[in-house]
């Protein structure tokens, strides 16, 4: 059973939590095309070959799909919008049905009590801006402070909250180092430019948010729990090497103006020049830090001796395993949460921003039967009421996700929804899960 919201503080905030790319159905509406349109369309990259051109057609159904935020119970959603569809072309002239859009969104939240959280990227690149470098190209700070203005004179007055960027490691990293996600690159300089230009981006938008008279504004990490595979010496460098990688350059470029060392001993010569002169803007002061967790992985080293940095090697796990085969370990977010408190932001109120699972249970018969991610979610919401009793000033949790939707490279098959979404009907059904969820939410 799920801790009831009376278990919490009174002014806790309990949410749900999506993005733009992955339910609103991006063929639609004048939106541009983005560099997710471009990767899935590449052979090999994304399974099914699926696409977000339709998605959940949140972009016709948003009122059915805030209805459902409103009738579980939650306080917040975190919605993110899609540069392409404020600016087809990522800079110039604005597509006015895409600011309509955002802006009837933000109304329709606020008609039902719903505190709107915006995300303003959540890695929906315009092509044309990819075909300049992206994230490699430093004047992507601009660009992108060129679109927060834009969209945020239009609904910056009415949002309860407002972060640039969603997951810098995924943005950076997974996309130039692992080539996972778009644009699919494999390539250390492009990786070293593009994590220090997420960051330096996020700074430029907080400023010309703080411009606009804007206030709650914060950062949101992804973080995942890196182990050693074994005692050994050499893995237990792997996981440090991990750690610093994903859970502590972000953090750290932000709060403290500085890189690890561990980072720094494998991209600091790929990094653009003049780097360090940027952490003026990269520490632009936030309100609150968001928090993403899901899982944790194990580490060793790198199985060639004459591998380059990071030489390391990811080990499959013992634990429990979701649908896409990420360890059930909600000790991680125990973890974090002490962490981040401890080490980066003291006392500025941390939300867990997105925590949730892709459900296993559910692909064995009834899709709306998923015991599985009642008992994740509960696990998780215990692990931050006790991280509350320690002193922690977690204030919020947001569970991923409201729908079942386009889980990028894996398409259309993990569903991590709270909804069910049927991919040729796309109608929607709460699962077991969301009745559990406003069960424990209803308020007394």
């Amino acid at each position: 059973m799920l801790p009831h919201r009376t278990e919490f503080p009174t002014d806790f905030l309990f949410g749900t939590a999506t993005s733009a790319y992955q339910i609103e159905g991006h063929a639609k509406g004048g939106a541009g095309r983005t560099h997710w349109d471009d990767f899935a369309a590449t052979p090999g990259n994304v399974t099914g070959a699926a696409n977000g051109a339709i998605a959940c057609d949140h972009l016709d159904r948003w009122e059915a799909d805030l209805d459902l935020v409103r009738d579980a119970g939650f306080d917040v959603y975190r919605f993110s919008t899609s540069w392409a569809r404020v600016l087809p072309d990522g800079r110039g002239t604005p597509n006015v049905a895409g600011l309509d859009f955002y802006d009837r969104l933000v109304d329709g939240m606020l008609a039902r009590g719903i505190k709107p959280a915006v995300t303003l990227y959540h890695w929906e690149l315009p092509s044309p801006l990819a075909d300049l470098g992206g994230w490699r190209n430093q004047d992507i700070a601009g660009w992108f402070a060129d679109f927060t203005e834009v969209l945020m004179r239009r609904i910056g007055d009415r949002v309860w909250s407002a972060a640039p960027i969603n997951e810098p490691w995924c943005v950076s990293w997974l996309s130039h180092f692992e080539g996972h996600h778009a644009p699919g690159l494999r390539d250390i300089r492009a990786t070293a430019r593009a994590m220090h230009h997420v960051l330096l981006t996020h700074g430029r938008a907080i400023e010309v948010m703080r411009g606009l008279g804007m206030s709650n504004l914060g950062a949101v990490c992804n973080m995942e729990y890196a182990a050693p595979i074994d005692d050994s010496a050499d893995a237990h460098r792997a996981a440090r090497v991990q750690d610093a990688i994903y859970n502590r350059f972000f953090i750290s470029g932000l709060t403290k103006g500085v890189y690890p060392d561990t980072v720094l001993q494998g991209i600091e010569p790929h990094l653009p020049h003049g780097w360090q002169d940027d952490f003026a803007t990269i520490r632009a002061p936030i309100d609150w830090i968001g928090v993403n967790y899901y899982t944790r992985k194990l580490y060793g080293p790198a199985e060639d001796p004459a591998a380059p940095w990071p030489a390391t090697c990811e080990h499959k796990g013992p634990l429990p395993k979701t649908a896409i085969g990420w360890e059930v370990y909600p000790e991680g977010l125990s973890h974090f949460l002490d962490m981040v408190a401890r080490d980066y932001t003291g006392d500025l109120p941390i939300y867990v921003t997105e925590n949730g699972m892709a459900g296993v249970v559910e692909h064995t018969g009834d899709p709306t039967h998923d015991p599985d991610r009642a008992a994740y979610l509960a696990d998780h919401m215990r692990v931050v009421k006790a991280a509350i009793a320690k002193g922690i000033p977690v204030k919020g949790y947001f569970t991923w996700s409201l729908l079942d939707n386009y889980e990028w490279a894996l398409g259309y098959a993990p569903r991590f929804g709270l909804v069910h979404v049927d991919c040729e009907t796309l109608t929607r059904t709460p699962k077991a899960s969301y009745y559990a969820v406003r069960k424990a939410l209803l308020r007394p």
